[in-house]
Order: C-alpha cells, then structure tokens, then sequence
C-alpha cells in the first residue's frame, strides 16, 4: 500500500508513544482519503497534509479509548467508546480544514446519520396508454 505520509511526519504534530506503531493509522487515514478526496483537484501536497492530520486523529482516538490509573501498587485500566467522529479531535478538524472539497465534512457528517444514505424511486403505478 503507497500512503503519502509517513510516520516521522505524524510525529511532528502528535506525540507519538515508541512502543505503538503509528503504520495501522496511517493506512487507515490513507484509504479514507484515497477513496474519498482523490475525485476532486486536490494537489498531491494536500492530499499527504490530509492523511497525516487524520492519521494523528486517528491515533488520538485510539488514546481517548485505552487509559490506566495508578495508586500506588494498585492499577486499574479501562476502555471507553467514544464518538470517533473527524469533529471529536483537534487533529481530524484539521484534516476536515485543509480538505477544501467537503468529503471529510460530508463523510463525516454521514457517519453521524448512520451511515451512507441512498436514494431510490420505484414506479407504482400503471404503464401509460401507448399514442395511435
């Protein structure tokens, strides 16, 4: 798979911990953007400024979601599930900012509507008379 950011670079805008690749993040954000920005005349540059801002989302969210408390000799560790939407982290904002052709937003704005919405019409009625 040829993502277009890599993990130095994603590093320069998120702390990134040594002991957790940040690779499964960008891979993810690299397909989102590929099957959702790469339609449009989006430069090359911006479309790699996307993918590192949504890779660092993404690794944000996988923050939010594990945590671990210490008193002492006692531990305790937990996993919450929060919305994972662009809107819910500083970085994925960004990513929906410098994507000035709306498909974050609008990707973004579907997820919380459950999903892809489709549109169909079916023909109820009755076939019209044929012209003589």
């Amino acid at each position: 798979m040829a993502v277009r950011t890599t993990a130095a670079a994603v590093g320069l805008i998120i702390a990134v911990n040594a002991d957790i690749s940040i690779t499964p993040f960008i891979e993810v954000a690299n397909n989102i953007v590929t099957q959702n920005c790469t339609n449009v005349d989006l430069t090359v540059a911006t479309l790699e400024l996307i993918e590192r801002w949504l890779s660092a989302h993404f690794y944000r969210m996988r923050e939010l979601q594990v945590a671990e408390k210490r008193a002492a000799p006692v531990s305790q560790s937990f996993q919450s599930t929060l919305y994972t939407g662009f809107d819910n982290s500083t970085y994925g904002q960004m990513a929906m900012r410098i994507d000035w052709s709306g498909a974050l937003s609008s990707l973004n704005e579907q997820a919380k509507k459950g999903g892809l919405l489709t549109a169909g019409i079916t023909w109820v009625g009755t076939p019209a008379e044929e012209d003589d």
